[in-house]
């Protein structure tokens, strides 16, 4: 029988990174790879996907002033890139320059890699990698996305949405990662200094995968 103390720890407590890199490490460096059994079974779910990333941005871009959707962006930087399937099918579209940045080795070979430093950034795209931070480093590398961002720029978060019955986050031993509840984004982004300008979800994904959802987030 589980002891009272292991129940009552939050999800994220179970996360290692050091696990989570042995997973993904074992990955082949492919498209298959990134989205496994998903691309096998629906072979659409990557145009989908980097469709509706599209979409999503230019509905946020058109609460900035003096700008339209069909500008480019000078400067974008997409966080957990694997081999950049994301940031060559939609974010090299929309920014002159996207700054790639991804801990493992062997897709950071495929996708270029950069280090999250500076100012100056109109775009911080954030996909399917924020599962693998506790709570409490998420906050703080929010916080860090702040300094980063151009006056009037985004925070994109497209995350996976947990579908527990009692509201609580899912934790996955097998990736060692976090899905989390919209609520608990909500207070993270929160806690984070982040005003949240629009939200919504993906729309033609399947229904037997997790509903994901979008967060347009921007310095208060």
């Amino acid at each position: 029988m589980a002891s009272l103390e292991s129940v009552s720890k939050p999800e994220d407590s179970h996360i290692s990174q050091a696990n989570a890199l042995t997973y993904w490490n074992a990955v082949p460096a492919t498209a298959n790879g990134m989205l496994g059994d998903i691309l096998r079974k629906y072979p659409h779910i990557s145009r989908i996907d980097l469709r509706g990333s599209l979409n999503f941005l230019a509905k946020v871009r058109r609460r900035a002033d003096g700008l339209t959707e069909r500008e480019l962006l000078d400067r974008g930087v997409h966080c957990g890139a694997g081999i950049g399937r994301v940031t060559a099918g939609f974010l090299s579209k929309v920014c002159r320059v996207v700054d790639v940045v991804e801990p493992v080795e062997k897709f950071a070979k495929v996708a270029r890699e950069m280090i999250l430093t500076g100012e100056g950034r109109d775009v911080i795209w954030n996909q399917w990698c924020l599962g693998h931070l506790t709570d409490e480093e998420l906050k703080q590398f929010l916080t860090r996305c702040k300094t980063a961002l151009k006056g009037g720029g985004w925070i994109v978060v497209k995350e996976n949405m947990s579908t527990n019955l009692e509201g609580k986050d899912i934790f996955d031993e097998e990736d060692s990662s976090v899905t989390r509840t919209h609520e608990k984004f909500q207070t993270l982004f929160q806690d984070a200094g982040l005003l949240l300008v629009k939200t919504e979800l993906q729309t033609g994904f399947p229904k037997q995968l997790l509903p994901v959802r979008f967060y347009g987030l921007q310095s208060h």
